[in-house]
């Protein structure tokens, strides 16, 4: 494992000129000297893509495994330190935050050197570079909060290291002085006013970063640091925009509506996904890969379900059977490929992965192409229902029966009654029915962990509800079969556990960096 220095030396002199179309296929083998980048547009699009496919390549080592398994809904066959909540320092890659650093990197030069590209090319004109700024301002806000919301405290360096004189050798930054530059990179971005809506082609607009993708982070990020007034305002520039570009909520009651989402993908409800096919002008472009695969309910898959989910999402499906008659595409969210097959089974599939085009055949193996989503809509309603009830702990009628329809408008899409909470049914009733919506619809997206450990670090200024122990703890005891419910309560009521350690390698090759506590 190379060092955090070396990492991005690296990162920054990898960025060769590619066409702008063909990072989803490539990445490039031949690093340039930095004096020889930053002539023109294609290499600062170079740069921008090398940072698109740095944040793909960390789906199946960082962002399924960090975002799913620590909260057990999700599990390995083979269990491994993280479902176990036994990390230490040597534990696997998944404790190496390199590979965000190289997103960082990439997003570092072009913010760097855009203008020197375009004093060099007089094609390259000042929208184009402001347009590409907001995409590179994205890429390291996106970066950074991976590592924030995984280590807390993290380096943060925010110019290119085009030299190996340059020092890198230094000590975190405060989360709160990282969520502060975070945010001030989205504000950059969304003051240029160069984002875009859309893009030339469909893949682009879901896998490049929109102006909507910018908005969706934003409202991410208020909602980790507890600014839930500017998280409404930001959810509301995507669900409130009248732009003909603007995404939308997917609200039809149908396995086939609901399933555009994941097959083909790119719908659109898709706000930024990662990509890993698309439709270029010349037809090229079309890549397979893994994720039907890791999450295949079979003796070889990487990934399975918790028993306790498989159950509540049987008891969903016995709900939807009965109130129609079991004459409906009774999909949603994770849904099974047939509900006969899994009634009694103890693990369900990922079906937004693994299912085909019908209710009960699973893709072909020419069809394992689904991208990996970041963002979608519905994801933005539960964080806005979630800021409407916590802005108020709970006591504004208004805000709480706004919440409880954005959770119903995600339960009728999927054919469920209506949550069984109403406007005074207090703040721990509805904030659990919000929880729970998000562990169902989102399961296998790399959220879940993000979303309980979020809620975990609320406080109630009245002492009455106790977040980190009912919301997350609780949850992660009911549904972690691997570690245990003792061993997850002792963990866990030790904040520094909640985050990871810095992982040993790096320790070695910068002795300014100081570990979590909880593992020294």
């Amino acid at each position: 494992m190379k060092g955090l220095k070396t990492i991005i030396i690296i990162a920054t002199a990898a960025m060769t000129l590619t066409a702008c179309n063909d990072y989803l296929d490539i990445m490039p083998e031949n690093a340039l000297p930095t004096e020889k980048m930053w002539k023109s547009k294609s290499d600062v699009e170079s740069a921008l893509f090398a940072g698109y496919y740095n944040l793909r390549s960390s789906i199946q080592t960082h962002l399924i495994p960090l975002g799913e398994l620590r909260a057990g809904c999700v599990k390995r066959r083979s269990a491994n330190d993280l479902d176990k909540l036994d990390i230490k320092p040597t534990s696997g890659d998944f404790t190496d935050w390199n590979i965000f650093y190289k997103v960082i990197a990439d997003a570092n030069g072009v913010i760097a050197n855009a203008g020197k590209a375009q004093s060099n090319d007089a094609t390259y004109t000042t929208e184009e570079m402001n347009s590409h700024l907001c995409e590179a301002y994205f890429l390291r806000a996106l970066g950074y909060f991976y590592i924030v919301r995984n280590w807390r405290d993290a380096p943060l360096i925010l110019q290119p290291v085009e030299s190996d004189d340059m020092e890198l050798y230094v000590t975190q930054s405060k989360e709160s002085e990282i969520i502060a530059q975070i945010k001030k990179d989205l504000l950059t971005a969304i003051d240029l006013g160069a984002a875009k809506e859309t893009f030339d082609t469909t893949w682009e607009t879901k896998g490049r970063a929109t102006i909507w993708a910018i908005y969706a982070l934003m409202t991410d990020v208020c909602m980790w640091n507890q600014d839930f007034d500017e998280a409404i305002t930001y959810a509301d520039l995507i669900l409130e925009s009248k732009s003909p570009y603007a995404p939308r909520f997917m609200s039809t009651a149908s396995h086939s509506s609901w399933f555009t989402i994941f097959n083909p993908g790119n719908s659109e409800e898709s706000i930024f996904e990662l990509q890993f096919s698309s439709i270029m002008p010349d037809g090229s472009g079309y890549q397979t890969n893994d994720l039907p695969t890791l999450f295949y309910n079979d003796n070889t898959t990487t990934y399975m379900l918790s028993q306790t989910l498989t159950q509540e999402l049987n008891q969903d499906a016995s709900q939807i059977l009965t109130r129609f008659n079991g004459d409906i595409d009774m999909y949603g969210r994770t849904r099974y490929g047939s509900y006969v097959a899994q009634e009694n089974s103890l693990t369900g599939y990922v079906w937004k992965y693994l299912g085909g085009t019908t209710i009960t055949e699973p893709r072909t193996t020419e069809y394992y192409d689904p991208n990996f989503i970041i963002y979608r809509v519905a994801e933005i309603m539960l964080m806005k229902a979630e800021a409407l009830v916590m802005r108020n702990m709970g006591e504004n009628t208004e805000d709480n029966t706004a919440a409880i329809e954005l959770v119903n408008q995600i339960r009728q899409r999927t054919n469920l009654q209506d949550a069984t909470v109403s406007p005074s049914s207090g703040l721990s009733a509805i904030m659990n029915a919000i929880i729970h919506e998000n562990i169902m619809e989102f399961i296998g997206e790399g959220r879940t962990w993000y979303d309980l450990l979020r809620v975990g670090r609320y406080k109630d200024p009245s002492g009455t509800v106790d977040f980190t122990s009912e919301f997350f703890i609780n949850n992660v005891s009911t549904y972690n079969e691997t570690a245990g419910g003792s061993k997850i309560r002792s963990v866990l009521l030790d904040e520094n556990a909640w985050y990871l350690p810095v992982n040993d390698e790096e320790i070695l090759h910068n002795d300014k960096l100081v570990q979590n506590p909880y593992y020294e």
